[in-house]
């Protein structure tokens, strides 16, 4: 799967090992930023990121700031996104079984590595279950 990544400088560290965990796992990763811990504005990851996404120049994308919040919210302003910020495996299976998020956000200076890993692992392998949750995904997607 090719998946897009960017992230702030609160969500550097973080962003860097969940590439090193794609990658690992064979997936093909574009880092769009930012590429240090130095202060950076995170509405421009955040969207570059999600325009990656709504362009089909990836399947799907991971943002992740401090407390993922801020990034998440930039990328939902992209047309065609429904990113989800997860702070549990749970969160991430229905995050993608009910709303079929093509975009995943993760807070850096709140979630420990191995959670983010899991919660990363789950979204990745979760299917959209469609059904009663297709209608609802098509309103999201008329907004």
């Amino acid at each position: 799967m090719k998946i897009a990544i960017a992230s702030d400088h609160g969500g550097f560290a973080l962003k860097q090992n969940v590439m090193m965990y794609l990658e690992a796992e064979g997936h093909e990763v574009s880092d769009l930023g930012c590429y240090s811990e130095e202060s950076v504005d995170y509405p421009q990851f955040g969207r570059t990121c999600a325009q990656a996404v709504a362009r089909h120049n990836a399947d799907r994308g991971i943002v992740i700031c401090g407390s993922g919040i801020g990034i998440s919210i930039a990328a939902n302003k992209v047309k065609g996104i429904r990113c989800a910020l997860c702070t549990s495996v749970e969160m991430a299976k229905l995050s993608r079984q009910h709303n079929d998020a093509n975009m995943l956000a993760l807070g850096g200076r709140l979630t420990e590595l191995p959670d983010a890993l899991d919660i990363v692992r789950a979204w990745l392998t979760t299917e959209f279950e469609g059904g009663r949750h297709e209608r609802r995904v098509n309103q999201l997607n008329e907004m």
